[in-house]
């Protein structure tokens, strides 16, 4: 009867390590996932949606992105002024700098134009 005592301890005790290790593993399961990065394309999508949300304008392209040492930057181009004939609509290039999480840090316009106007090309000497 001592053997089969000491068996049955035995097992519940492999049992419990088991269960433990078992919630271990999950636990560093859940942390390596909340410390995840963003993926770039995640990144996209929050730099647009918060863009959108602290100007009220809808970003149409991104133009540029880029990973930097403090996060990301990306240049959006939005739609400003909605004129007709579209092409004489206002746009604006705007820089967006975000943390490496993704969160929006700080963004300002650069650039205005006219939807339909091509950049003056510059030449070395003219």
């Amino acid at each position: 009867m001592s053997n089969t005592k000491n068996t049955e301890e035995s097992q519940d005790s492999q049992e419990s390590q088991d269960s433990q290790d078992s919630q271990k593993s999950r636990k560093q399961t859940d942390n390596n996932t909340s410390t995840k990065r963003p993926s770039p394309m995640e990144v996209l999508r929050q730099a647009r949606g918060q863009l959108a949300e602290l100007t009220g304008m809808e970003a149409e392209s991104v133009s540029s992105f880029e990973r930097t040492e403090d996060g990301w930057a990306l240049e959006v181009e939005v739609l400003e002024l909605e004129r007709v004939p579209d092409t004489m609509s206002l746009m604006a290039s705007y820089q967006v700098e975000l943390d490496p999480d993704g969160q929006l840090t700080g963004y300002r316009r650069v650039r205005r134009y006219e939807r339909g106007r091509a950049d003056a090309r510059r030449s070395g000497g003219r």
